[in-house]
C-alpha cells in the first residue's frame, strides 16, 4: 500500500467492511474508526500501520466492499 491519501469518509467506509471482515473489536477496525473520527495525523498513521498487519485476503476483500 502506497502513501495515498484517504479521505476520512472513506476511512470510515472502510472501517465498516472490517467490522464485517475481522470483527468490530479488531485493532484495525478500532483503528480506522478513531482515523476517520478525529482525522489526526498519528491516528491515521496507526490505522495504516493496523491496516498493513492484516493478510492480504482481508485486505483485498475490504476494498473490494468499497466498490460496491
Amino acid at each position: 500500500m502506497d502513501e495515498t491519501k484517504i479521505d476520512a469518509a472513506t476511512m470510515g467506509r472502510l472501517a465498516n467492511a472490517l467490522a464485517f471482515i475481522c470483527g468490530a473489536d479488531h485493532a484495525a477496525t478500532k483503528a480506522l474508526k478513531k482515523a476517520a473520527e478525529t482525522g489526526a495525523d498519528k491516528d491515521v498513521k496507526a490505522a495504516r500501520s493496523q491496516f498493513l498487519k492484516l493478510k492480504s485476503g482481508d485486505r483485498q476483500a475490504a476494498f473490494a466492499m468499497l466498490s460496491d
